[in-house]
């Protein structure tokens, strides 16, 4: 018969981080108990500016500024959308595109259905064995009619994180303006962007920071040069019949998601009480022990086995990633993702688009934790023998 499913094992974070904070949870609370007050006008004694601290808190986390050039989004693939359609709207012209065969759908999605309508060409750049795009292939790809690159910070799939130092050097170089996405690495890994040549920086709330779905944002260096792809209220100047050039009204348009602000804040003030490098050595040391045992199993290929994020991913000999994942939830408690995570041209490099199981951990997990899930995925490739 099969056995009692055991105490939830959540192996899914690269997705969404489970569970969050008890901080989070009580800041989302707080900010839905108060009275609506828009940013900067609370008169009420123990109100937070929720979106002005937290503007100053990403502006301390990332060491970038303005803090007003930190925009609060949906998600990460709002972000991106934002930022690459309002930069070729605001060029105006048909141009050439630069990514890469590690992008996850927000990037590949929105380049694609622009490449289709011809208002873009696109290279998109492989990466090498080691799971890494070369900046040197990056600077060979430029053209004289290049204006964009966009790109992964850390794959979701094989968890190399990229030298967009490097990358962005040569693009800058060039005249190339940069977004880069950062869905995986941000609170995952201490991220310094004051130095990084890069014009745009697309996060998530609900992953690494430790936010609720439906948070997101981006911080870019010069506003002028990405156009705003919707307009509405932002509480200033609203005699004006336009979308107002002020940061960060100028992409912030209607209502802000005041609870998805609250619970950011609270999942910065949990990392920085932390210590990021802390949650980084942590959650790297959970991987590199998950990693180690995954492979002595002689039926299970891990993709990457040196990540440099808390990403696993692999395939057990005779099984379907579906397979895998199914088995895991229903008999073992494990909760892991399956398929082709959104980032389909890996797949197409690294196993012929056959998918594959990933485990992805954040600093919520354990080391026994990681010995169970090693000793359930044993006995699940030994069935599969």
């Amino acid at each position: 018969m099969p056995r009692e499913p055991k105490k939830i094992v959540y192996m899914n974070n690269a997705a969404t981080t489970w569970p969050k904070p008890s901080g989070v949870m009580e800041e989302v609370n707080r900010a839905l108990s108060l009275p609506f007050i828009e940013e900067g006008r609370s008169t009420l004694s123990g109100q937070r500016n929720y979106p002005g601290e937290t503007r100053e808190l990403l502006a301390d986390f990332f060491n970038a500024g303005p803090a007003d050039h930190f925009v609060f989004t949906q998600n990460a693939t709002d972000s991106l959308n934002m930022a690459i359609h309002g930069f070729l709207h605001h060029i105006g012209i048909p141009c050439h595109v630069i990514t890469t065969w590690l992008e996850h759908n927000a990037v590949l999605r929105p380049l694609r259905t622009l490449e289709r309508e011809g208002r873009i060409s696109l290279s998109i750049i492989p990466f090498n064995e080691r799971g890494y795009i070369s900046p040197d292939t990056v600077k060979d790809a430029i053209r004289e009619d290049t204006m964009l690159a966009v790109m992964t910070h850390g794959s979701n799939v094989l968890g190399t994180v990229q030298d967009i130092s490097r990358i962005g050097e040569n693009l800058r170089a060039n005249g190339v303006f940069f977004i880069v996405d950062g869905a995986q690495t941000a609170g995952q890994m201490p991220i310094d962007l004051n130095p990084v040549p890069l014009n745009v920086f697309a996060f998530t709330g609900h992953k690494a920071l430790f936010g609720i779905p439906g948070i997101g944002g981006f911080f870019i260096r010069e506003p002028s040069q990405v156009d705003p792809v919707r307009q509405g209220g932002s509480g200033a100047n609203s005699g004006y019949p336009y979308q107002v050039e002020e940061m960060p009204s100028r992409f912030e348009a209607g209502t802000h998601n005041y609870p998805g602000i609250a619970s950011l804040y609270a999942g910065i003030r949990f990392l920085e009480e932390r210590g990021i490098r802390n949650v980084e050595r942590g959650t790297m040391e959970m991987a590199q022990l998950l990693i180690s045992k995954l492979k002595t199993i002689d039926s299970i290929a891990i993709d990457n086995e040196s990540p440099d994020l808390p990403i696993i991913s692999f395939n057990i000999a005779g099984m379907e990633p579906d397979q895998v994942g199914f088995i895991l939830a229903r008999i073992y408690g494990i909760i892991c993702r399956t398929g082709l995570h959104c980032a389909p041209l890996v797949h197409q490099r690294i196993n012929g688009g056959k998918g594959s199981v990933r485990l992805s951990l954040s600093c919520m997990n354990t080391f026994e934790e990681c010995e169970q899930v090693a000793e359930a995925l044993s006995e699940v490739a030994r069935g599969a023998g």
